[in-house]
């Protein structure tokens, strides 16, 4: 990866905390739980994930950088809403936990060398999996969930 995608990816994660905000202030307050189908999440459903990933996101970055080759757990996101009834949990801690994760992980990741960049563990679902595609993953993944924001916003205007 080059400097110039590392340096954009790693912008766009450190803004990705405030995109949702946006995309989340222009859904209605009737429209937080609406899902758009079966078996598709609510906006609230969506934030909740993107809680838990960024955990889950801020220990694979770690373990990644300070561990001899680790194994990085996958887990049934869909399983995790249902299992954990995610219409149940908090969405204010859960924008507080995304913040809070993101800001400790930014300073992290402008103070990667090239060496760190380069390491690699092993991912359950997907096998070598290195920081650079923790990043490219991560980068753009609270980009990605506003988009189905938006979606869930217009098929809710929609239905």
């Amino acid at each position: 990866m080059l400097a110039a995608e590392r340096n954009d990816l790693i912008a766009r994660y450190a803004d990705g905390p405030a995109l949702l905000l946006r995309t989340l202030a222009r859904v209605p307050s009737e429209a937080l739980q609406w899902r758009p189908a079966a078996g598709r999440w609510s906006v609230h459903e969506i934030i909740v994930h993107c809680a838990d990933s960024e955990c889950s996101a801020y220990l694979r970055i770690r373990f990644l950088v300070a561990e001899p080759r680790p194994m990085l757990m996958g887990y049934d996101q869909d399983a995790w809403a249902t299992i954990l009834d995610y219409h149940s949990r908090s969405l204010d801690l859960a924008l507080k936990t995304i913040d809070a994760v993101r800001a400790n992980t930014v300073p992290l990741l402008h103070s990667l060398t090239p060496a760190d960049w380069a390491k690699m563990g092993t991912h359950s679902e997907s096998g070598p999996y290195g920081a650079e595609d923790w990043l490219r993953s991560y980068g753009q993944h609270l980009e990605i969930h506003s988009r189905q924001i938006e979606r869930n916003i217009a098929a809710w205007q929609n239905r």
